[in-house]
């Protein structure tokens, strides 16, 4: 209620029709302000908002249509045929401005390009890549630093997922900074697995350098995870995979971590990581505060569906609705579906509020990282916003603004 109160006073925009003028750097919008669905309009100056108002009513092809923030995605392993965490020479500037745009495509304004377990010279390789293009001004600002989701993660099956187990590693602090030096500074997340020697030592180092740490890929006691969240992890990486298929119904990394009220939990919402059932929980006991709705998405993204080769020479298999499964370990390898579907996915198991599911998509990750200039829509802060209708649970990009500039028109 308080954030509802808020962003209420506050106010915000939304969309048809588009008063854009490129020779003019102030631009006025209307439309309907998603926590309450009461008409506003916003002025947008070079690239901030600069006005919230109230108004009357709207145009009758503009009352279904919903702004918001810019969607936040802290777990993008690639998108449209290419790979961050990948090798070969795929990953290019060209590939990650692509990638990029077809991102803005699903409402996507913000996101953490992630590395996952690899050979060492390949990490080193795509950190540099990203390091260089990070900061290209056709990306608009929409790559503030990057995740890795290991290698420092449990080697056992199903934990690891489909990691490959040639290069999960014990936590070697001399080596992430090299990857961190690679990286120009900007890992701004890391998942670990908290029960792995040196651990705990790798999590307190990595808090004093402003690294979010993250729980993901293990099998960690009660005992390893509260010692990880007083040294200062923060979250759970995609709760509930990385896990094994079979675990102690008493005795396993869950509970814990649902339990702990100082650890927040990122959760895929594609329809297949999770079921129902496990999302309402999920969101029962965390609540719209403590969640944030990530894709865990990969290259296959906008790949027809098919069998594909992994780092390992293992079949990858994207089927016709859209999942990635690894058949040799019986487990996912990842997401074919972008954060927009989570949205959707998410008010229609739990019933929450879309205020609440866009709360968990753009929100509260921009609060997790320190990007105080995006995630909600208040006068000074980046025009990184969304013109959307919801459809049957569904949401429908209309258009896509990224530092006030029109980046997406579904129009077009």
């Amino acid at each position: 209620m308080k954030l509802l109160k808020f962003l209420h006073e506050k106010i915000v925009f939304l969309i048809f029709p588009f008063i854009l003028n490129s020779s003019c750097a102030q631009d006025k919008i209307e439309g309907l302000f998603y926590l309450d669905e009461k008409p506003v309009s916003i002025v947008i100056r070079n690239g901030k908002i600069s006005e919230i108002n109230r108004i009357s009513e709207l145009p009758e092809e503009a009352k279904n249509v919903y702004i918001a923030p810019g969607l936040i995605d802290n777990q993008v392993n690639g998108f449209d045929g290419v790979s961050f965490a990948f090798g070969g020479g795929e990953l290019t500037e060209e590939g990650i401005l692509k990638a990029t745009k077809a991102l803005w495509g699903r409402g996507v304004t913000t996101y953490l390009p992630t590395l996952t377990t690899d050979k060492t010279e390949l990490l080193l390789k795509n950190f540099s890549i990203l390091a260089k293009v990070k900061n290209n001004k056709n990306l608009l600002g929409s790559i503030p630093g990057f995740h890795l989701e290991g290698p420092y993660i449990s080697p056992v099956d199903g934990y690891r997922g489909a990691h490959s187990l040639n290069y999960v590693r014990k936590p070697d602090w001399k080596q992430f900074m090299e990857f961190y030096k690679a990286s120009g500074n900007n890992i701004l997340t890391i998942t670990v697995a908290p029960e792995l020697e040196g651990a705990q030592d790798l999590i307190k180092k990595c808090i004093e350098k402003g690294i979010v740490v993250a729980l993901g890929h293990h099998n960690g006691t009660i005992e390893d995870i509260n010692l990880a969240v007083e040294n200062g992890a923060r979250i759970s990486t995609h709760l509930g995979n990385g896990c094994a298929n079979l675990i102690n119904r008493h005795n396993n990394p869950l509970w814990p971590q649902l339990a702990n009220d100082k650890l927040s939990i990122s959760i895929i919402c594609d329809g297949f990581h999770l079921l129902p059932e496990e999302i309402r929980v999920f969101y029962k006991v965390k609540g719209p505060e403590k969640t944030i709705i990530t894709s865990d998405v990969t290259k296959y993204a906008n790949m027809e569906p098919g069998i594909y080769k992994n780092i390992d020479g293992d079949d990858i298999e994207l089927t016709v609705d859209g999942k990635i499964q690894y058949p040799a370990q019986k487990v996912l390898a990842g997401s074919a579906s972008s954060l927009d579907k989570g949205v959707g996915h998410i008010m229609k198991v739990t019933g929450c509020s879309l205020a609440e599911a866009i709360r968990m998509a753009s929100t509260n990750a921009a609060k997790l990282y320190n990007l105080n200039d995006r995630g909600s829509i208040e006068v000074g802060k980046r025009a990184d916003l969304i013109l959307f209708t919801m459809d049957d649970s569904k949401m429908n990009i209309k258009k896509t603004m990224v530092a006030g500039k029109m980046v997406y028109d579904s129009n077009k």
